[in-house]
C-alpha cells in the first residue's frame, strides 16, 4: 500500500483521531473511508450534471 503525506491543522487531526478512536478504527481507515465517500458522491453529482446537460442540449436541438 502506498503512503501519502498530507498537512492539516493540529486541532483537525485531533478531531479525526477522536472519531477514529470512538469508532475503533485507525486514522488511515477513517480517512480512506471519508475519501471513498467523497469520491462516490462526486461521481453521483457529475452523473446528475451530465444528465441535466444532456436534457438541456436535447431541448435546444429539438
Amino acid at each position: 500500500m502506498a503512503r501519502v503525506l498530507i498537512s492539516m491543522p493540529e486541532n483537525f487531526l485531533n478531531e479525526i483521531d477522536s472519531v477514529a478512536t470512538n469508532e475503533n478504527r485507525t486514522r488511515s481507515e477513517l480517512i480512506r473511508e471519508a475519501l471513498r465517500t467523497y469520491m462516490y458522491k462526486s461521481q453521483i453529482r457529475n452523473s446528475a450534471k451530465a444528465a441535466t446537460n444532456a436534457e438541456l442540449l436535447e431541448a435546444l436541438l429539438s
